[in-house]
């Protein structure tokens, strides 16, 4: 849950994981998901070790991608009007005192360390700057 003591006011931006990003890990997600349906059919046609071997790779894959992908479609920034809040945090602009490269230092807190996929990074750390200046 999003600090609430902090009046972060009216929401005015939502910047979620860019697109492409988003269509990689799908991309990576159906191809797995086929090969791993390719193996099981060619272990069920030859009955080697090695088929089963390669289809649990897969599989493995399938599943580690898949929730990697459901993890990160929780990376979202909420911009207000008072301040900004990403996962279960939140600052005011006042409590901000440095933004670099993706990094937020707040003051008397550990930084906010926000990720390259999301969409439009450079425009968000740009409208921050703006703001804490």
């Amino acid at each position: 849950m999003i600090d609430s003591d902090k009046d972060l006011g009216k929401l005015v931006a939502i910047h979620g994981i860019a697109p492409a990003f988003l269509q990689r890990a799908v991309f990576i997600v159906i191809l797995s998901f086929i090969f791993f349906l390719a193996m099981m059919f060619v272990y069920y046609i030859r009955q080697s070790i090695a088929y089963f071997l390669l289809a649990s790779a897969f599989l493995v894959l399938y599943l580690v991608t898949l929730f990697s992908f459901v993890m990160q479609r929780r990376s979202v920034v909420m911009v207000h009007e008072n301040g900004l809040s990403f996962k279960n945090r939140s600052a005011l602009w006042n409590e901000i005192e440095s933004v670099k490269d993706c990094t937020i230092n707040i003051r008397d807190e550990k930084p906010i360390v926000l990720p390259r996929t999301i969409n439009k990074i450079d425009n968000l750390l740009a409208s921050i700057t703006q703001h804490i200046a």
